[in-house]
């Protein structure tokens, strides 16, 4: 599946804990069903999705514990709940492969990123996510910190 190597749009909101705490085997890139002020929210590049996960409700691909914060000049009557479940969208043979993966192999969907893309529409960065052991971050955190060195070494004498 196709990974957005650095949105060509307006990143909103990244996960940085995602790829501490987990193995990303796969990502994906899904639309979002949001309302007029979640959308004018975003633009303003506000949200969180450190909580959040995606999974199955009713038969359909929704995003869970994403907190959107309500658009402060609309009128009270107008806005929107900050933590609902928002609908993924997302073709049917995608979202059976990645519900299939989650009830067999364990996995958990992990939203990466919110953007809007080069067209203006929201989308979500999903990654297929692996659980980390705490030796598993020591050893990365290990590479990165060697990889960090070399590339100081290598600067410094040549």
């Amino acid at each position: 599946m196709k990974r957005p190597s650095s949105p060509t749009g307006r990143l909103v909101a990244q996960n940085r804990r995602a790829r501490h705490d987990y193995f990303i085997d796969q990502t994906l890139e899904a639309g979002i069903a949001l309302a007029g002020t979640e959308v004018k929210s975003l633009r303003l590049g506000r949200a969180n999705i450190q909580d959040g996960y995606a999974g199955e409700m009713g038969g359909e691909l929704y995003l869970f514990n994403a907190h959107i914060p309500e658009y402060g000049q609309a009128g009270r009557f107008f806005q929107h709940e900050p933590k609902r479940p928002r609908k993924l969208l997302v073709h049917r043979r995608q979202m059976n492969q990645l519900l299939g993966a989650v009830r067999r192999e364990g996995v958990t969907l992990v939203p990466l990123s919110i953007y809007f893309n080069p067209r203006g529409i929201a989308k979500v960065e999903l990654g297929m996510a692996r659980g980390k052991r705490k030796h598993d971050k020591r050893e990365t955190e290990k590479e990165r910190d060697w990889q960090r060195e070399k590339a100081r070494v290598m600067r410094e004498k040549g």
